[in-house]
């Protein structure tokens, strides 16, 4: 196998839907033993005390489909407004349930979700 540039790699990446790049980047991080998040700069002064109280306040949540419901349609058409993905990746992520709708929101951009997707008829839990 050739091996390819990191320009080569970006096209290829560049080609992916964020589902599979998703995928990619979870099976990288299993594969490698790694963590591909951002590194976070702690303050010099409070560095202790503003990590601990970065534990105690959560200001990211996870939107997470438990249940599609009766009215399935209703439901990839509100996932699809609310992440802006495609009909099939839609459709695939609400049959795959459990599955993370949006991660990592704002407070209340995930109780808006949660309340879109409930009109629409499914089950939601907020992480």
């Amino acid at each position: 196998m050739a091996k390819l540039s990191q320009d080569e790699l970006l096209e290829q990446f560049a080609t992916l839907t964020l589902i599979e790049l998703s995928e990619f980047v979870k099976a990288f991080e299993e594969k490698f033993d790694v963590k591909a998040a951002a590194p976070v700069a702690v303050a010099a002064g409070g560095g202790a005390a503003a990590v601990e109280d970065a534990a105690e306040e959560q200001d990211e949540f996870d939107v997470v489909l438990t249940a599609a419901g009766d009215k399935k349609i209703q439901v990839i058409k509100e996932v699809r407004a609310l992440t802006s993905l495609g009909l099939k990746e839609a459709k695939d992520l609400v049959d795959g349930v459990p599955a993370n709708v949006l991660e990592k929101v704002a407070k209340d951009a995930a109780e808006k979700a949660k309340a879109a997707l409930e009109a629409a008829g499914a089950s939601v839990t907020v992480k």
